[in-house]
């Protein structure tokens, strides 16, 4: 076989077992990704696609990270697999040389030892000795390419969450592997920014780049590609052209989510009949204005930079509003202010009626609660039980914290997994979580940072219901999305932060 006609990355898997688990997590799949082709592999959550992309990409190890039986190819590279201690051991670092990669959770791509994005974006070219020349033209390029180009001299910490996916991005095209895998892309991206990936991935393929995307969302971006491979509890149930999928049930069965399709919008409570008793705002913020501090000033005492502006912000019990914007508009610095994470430079925050100027954030977290757009942020206990319960006991004594536990995980999917330590969640379920742990307390404002972010069918259908349990008590819900379908179906409101001020659209 000459070397063109090699796969530039297959896969067949016959089991997969991480160490500790008696059940395999992939089992019966097959993966064959050629040059310059794109292939989709879709499923829910749980179905196994961040695991087989960490495989292919070298990220879970055969042998130290589970017991793999079956063959891994790399161009004409071929490793067989047999589960045992003679197993062949793939070099990391070669393997990374050739095989890009984008994990769901895009700051994990990133060295964090790098003070800006510039430094991020050079830090594997570096590693291969690439002449300095040739690594700024190259930084400067890739930087062009992915939305980066005025953030250069920003500190990856600082960057918004999208701003954070662009540059992982970035980061795994730069040095121009032959293979790319690239799991949620498009995850927290503004329309803006899913045009330019889409646009980079298309040059990419036209360079004869071999691509895999993993995702819950048949989207455009999945369309384009030329074959799909669904997968279901850790197995393939159907693979073929997009177009002949799309019109089977087997989407649906999978818990994957159809995008770009108008979603039926949810019965709303009319905001017109409220009474005397709920006509005090769940939340209020008046003139409310935030920067933060130049980082190149002194001690923080150096000019801040303006985010929020003389915002005002009125939300009534039983009230949906949904606030969408560019990446890096503030969205989720706004949210923070709700609960007192984050204290204003100006103006006041009121939750029911009262301010929560001198409150601590820990009082304040009953009335506000505040779902991140990272769920590990807000995550700590050793069990899924245990992270839902943490507090409760305090606020509504023993025996209604139990109960109060046990239904927050019902509402989320998670009553079988009581026990189960968080980290060994998948992404979505992580943020189901961090939800429940939210809905546990019934509080006044639900506060919700892109909380649709690698939610399958299943997940979103829980959201909804939560969200419409919130609405139905009297409670009121602030989400940021960029997904605006979502949003018109959901909201009574839809508002944009752009400027540091907030309009109605």
């Amino acid at each position: 076989m000459t070397a063109a006609a090699w796969p530039a990355l297959g896969a067949s898997v016959d089991t997969f077992t991480f160490h500790g688990d008696t059940a395999p997590v992939l089992r019966g799949l097959g993966l064959v990704a050629t040059p310059g082709t794109l292939t989709a592999v879709l499923g829910g959550s749980g179905s196994g696609k961040t695991t087989l992309g960490k495989l292919l990409a070298g990220w879970l190890r055969p042998g130290p990270a589970g017991s793999l039986r079956g063959s891994l190819q790399l161009g004409a590279t071929c490793l067989e697999f047999r589960g045992g201690g003679d197993d062949p051991r793939i070099d990391s670092g070669a393997w990374a040389r050739r095989v890009g990669f984008v994990p769901q959770d895009a700051s994990a791509m990133l060295s964090s030892v790098r003070s800006t994005v510039a430094e991020e974006l050079a830090f594997g070219l570096e590693n291969h000795g690439t002449p300095r020349d040739q690594m700024l033209r190259e930084v400067a390029s890739t930087a062009a390419r992915t939305g980066l180009a005025d953030l250069l001299d920003r500190d990856p910490a600082t960057l918004s969450g999208g701003e954070l996916r662009r540059l992982a991005v970035g980061c795994a095209v730069i040095a121009g592997p032959e293979v790319l895998v690239l799991d949620e892309p498009l995850a927290s991206l503004d329309p803006s920014g899913e045009a330019q990936i889409r646009e980079l991935i298309t040059g990419l393929l036209d360079a004869g780049t071999a691509v895999v995307l993993l995702s819950q969302t048949a989207d455009r971006l999945a369309r384009t590609a030329a074959h799909w491979i669904i997968l279901d509890g850790g197995t393939v149930t159907a693979r073929g052209a997009p177009a002949a999928l799309e019109e089977a049930t087997v989407l649906a069965r999978a818990g994957i989510v159809v995008a770009d399709m108008p979603s039926p919008r949810a019965p709303l409570r009319d905001m017109s009949s409220r009474g005397p008793g709920n006509t005090t705002p769940a939340l209020e913020l008046r003139g409310i204005g935030f920067g933060y501090a130049d980082p190149h000033g002194s001690s923080g005492t150096g000019p801040r930079t303006a985010v929020l502006r003389d915002l005002e912000l009125t939300v009534r019990p039983g009230e949906i509003i949904a606030i969408t914007g560019p990446n890096g508009a503030g969205k989720s610095t706004l949210l923070r202010h709700f609960n007192g994470l984050l204290s204003p430079d100006a103006g006041e925050v009121r939750v029911s009626g009262s301010s929560i100027a001198g409150i601590p954030t820990g009082r304040v977290a009953a009335s506000v609660g505040l779902l991140f757009q990272q769920p590990r942020d807000q995550l700590f206990e050793r069990t899924v039980r245990r992270e839902v319960s943490f507090g409760l006991r305090k606020l509504f004594g023993a025996e209604r914290a139990a109960t109060r536990a046990e239904a927050a995980l019902a509402a989320v999917g998670l009553a079988d997994a009581a026990e189960t330590h968080p980290a060994e969640l998948p992404a979505s379920l992580q943020r189901m979580l961090a939800l429940a742990t939210v809905l546990a307390r019934e509080p006044a404002v639900l506060a919700l940072d892109e909380p649709t972010v690698g939610l399958d069918r299943y997940g979103l259908e829980r959201l909804r219901q939560a969200i419409e349990d919130t609405t139905a008590r009297g409670g009121a819900v602030v989400l940021v999305t960029h997904d605006l379908s979502y949003a018109r179906a959901r909201a009574h409101r839809i508002l944009r932060l752009d400027g540091g001020r907030l309009r109605e659209i």
